[in-house]
């Protein structure tokens, strides 16, 4: 659950600026506009934290505080105090009731991001949802290079994909973009002057709005010293110029942990299709395996009379192409599911002591091979 802040303060401006300062984390954010309202939230909603106003009417934070500490159910909850008196006297009379802080107004956000972070482990909305996002999700993607031509490049090579481009040339353009809209992943160039690429990486890990974005490195494939030093600082990976698509979707499937094995599946004539790739090896073996089991089953459940693993384009066979495919067929076997094989002539002996197993060679049209299923009508969608 998400944890639940309660601010406490008669200044709406005020709460306006706490609920703005919190607006990306997953919290809730509960308000009350004095002292009586903010003992009643406390007793109802048993927020993880007060942000309370030390002078307000009716009750200030004084006596609600006091209120609180003899409440045996509601004194363990910690409290940061909103003060415009920074005196010492103010504060250690603040401090003697136990408060865990204390914030001087008017506040920068991050004092106040800094002080609620020491008590809560905030946590951006992004990071909260378990949901698997896909390859064709739209993605925002940030550019940190100060060549705009990088920038046009990736985005005419990955043009098939729903990812928007977002490109800056400096560290604190790129600062000011994540201020108004988080990125999914970022991209940063290690050829920026005054070795900013690594000043702003380290920028972006202490901030809490963007420490758990992803953060990549565009390098020459020459520069060897850099990247080393930048797999050292923690990026994620590396990415080489000039740019290869495939090899830059595949670092940023990795990073993002994207599922990319709908494209593998497919429903074709009453039956589940798993068709792979000819460099499948490199592109998401583990990821269509772990996922073979769900599929096969949403098949059965869906009534498709079989699976058929076509192999035609593959031009070798590995060990991860035989357990894969190995797998496959066990999975089948335990849903009581028909499973059978199109593969190139070249990969049929791989495949000739697999159990109850029907190869087919790649000469034949879908429709033959389709017709081995009882039950499918070949020809239909």
């Amino acid at each position: 659950m998400e944890p639940k802040i309660l601010t406490v303060d008669d200044s709406k401006p005020v709460r306006l600026i706490v609920k703005a300062t919190l607006r990306h984390f997953a919290c809730s954010i509960l308000e009350a506009a004095n002292g009586i309202q903010g003992l009643e939230l406390a007793k109802q909603e048993r927020p993880d934290l007060i942000l309370l106003d030390s002078d307000m009417p009716l009750m200030d934070g004084v006596e609600l505080l006091t209120s609180l500490k003899a409440d045996s159910e509601l004194r363990t909850i910690p409290v940061i105090v909103l003060t415009a008196d920074s005196a010492r006297a103010n504060v250690l009379s603040f401090a003697r009731l136990g408060v865990r802080g204390y914030v001087v107004k008017p506040f920068k956000k991050e004092v106040l991001l800094e002080k609620i972070s020491q008590i809560i482990d905030l946590k951006p909305r992004k990071q909260i949802t378990p949901q698997t996002r896909r390859l064709d999700d739209g993605l925002q993607i940030l550019i940190v290079d100060d060549m705009p031509a990088i920038l046009e490049q990736v985005k005419a090579r990955l043009i098939s994909l729903p990812w928007t481009f977002h490109g800056v040339q400096d560290a604190d353009q790129a600062v000011a973009f994540c201020e108004q809209t988080l990125p999914d992943i970022i991209l940063i160039s290690l050829a920026l002057p005054d070795d900013a690429a690594f000043t702003l990486f380290q920028r972006f890990r202490v901030e809490l709005r963007t420490k758990g974005i992803p953060i990549l490195a565009l390098s020459v494939k020459t520069a060897k010293a850099e990247q080393t030093m930048a797999l050292e600082f923690g990026f994620g990976g590396l990415i080489a110029k000039p740019i290869d698509p495939g090899d830059l979707q595949l670092k940023i499937t990795l990073a993002l942990g994207l599922d990319a094995t709908d494209k593998y599946f497919q429903q074709r004539e009453g039956l589940l299709v798993m068709s792979l790739p000819a460099n499948f090896q490199t592109v998401a073996p583990d990821d269509i395996s772990a996922r073979v089991r769900h599929k096969a089953a949403q098949a059965v459940n869906a009534g498709l009379f079989g699976l058929v693993i076509d192999l035609c384009e593959v031009k070798s066979a590995d060990t991860a192409l035989i357990k894969l495919t190995l797998q496959a067929f066990q999975v089948c076997a335990e849903l009581g599911f028909p499973c059978g094989l199109v593969a190139p002539e070249t990969l049929s002996l791989e495949f000739k002591n697999f159990p109850e197993t029907q190869l087919w060679k790649c000469s034949r049209s879908f429709q033959e091979a389709a017709a081995l299923f009882p039950g499918t009508q070949p020809g239909t969608a």
